[in-house]
């Protein structure tokens, strides 16, 4: 089971791992043993709730597939079951940050004195640049 939120979680039949062999240098057992994982899950056949499917598949993450599927690959250390972990940890933060609604923005106006502000030290750095002018001329 996943934790997603107190009340949302993931069952473990959701989620599909697959050990592969990691890339990279790894010494004498980087031919024999599968010690990455591949994480697998599918966003549209999952229990989770419709709106956070919704958002899950509108964010524009690479590790989402066109078919709604995340597909994590895990591989930093030489250990099964770390990677697992981590790949977890990984899915639980990817679908956390969709879920979040952002919030509305506000049109706002700039105040009148910042307004004034504004123009007051233009026109003073136009005076200085004029008198720069002046004697050089």
């Amino acid at each position: 089971m996943l934790q997603i939120t107190p009340s949302v979680a993931i069952a473990d039949d959701e989620i599909q791992f697959s050990a592969i062999r990691a890339q990279g240098a790894g010494g004498q057992n980087v031919n024999k043993v599968s010690s990455a994982i591949h994480l697998r899950f599918d966003v549209r056949a999952s229990s989770l709730p419709e709106d956070w499917k919704a958002r899950i598949l509108a964010t524009s993450d690479q590790r989402i597939t066109r078919d709604g599927v995340i597909v994590i690959k895990a591989q930093e250390t030489r250990s099964q079951d770390k990677n697992k972990a981590d790949a977890l940890a990984r899915l639980q933060e990817l679908i956390r940050a969709a879920i979040v609604v952002p919030k509305k923005r506000r049109p706002t106006k700039p105040t009148r004195s910042s307004q004034k502000k504004r123009v007051e030290g233009k026109v003073l750095r136009g005076r200085i640049k004029a008198l720069r002018r002046s004697s050089v001329e």
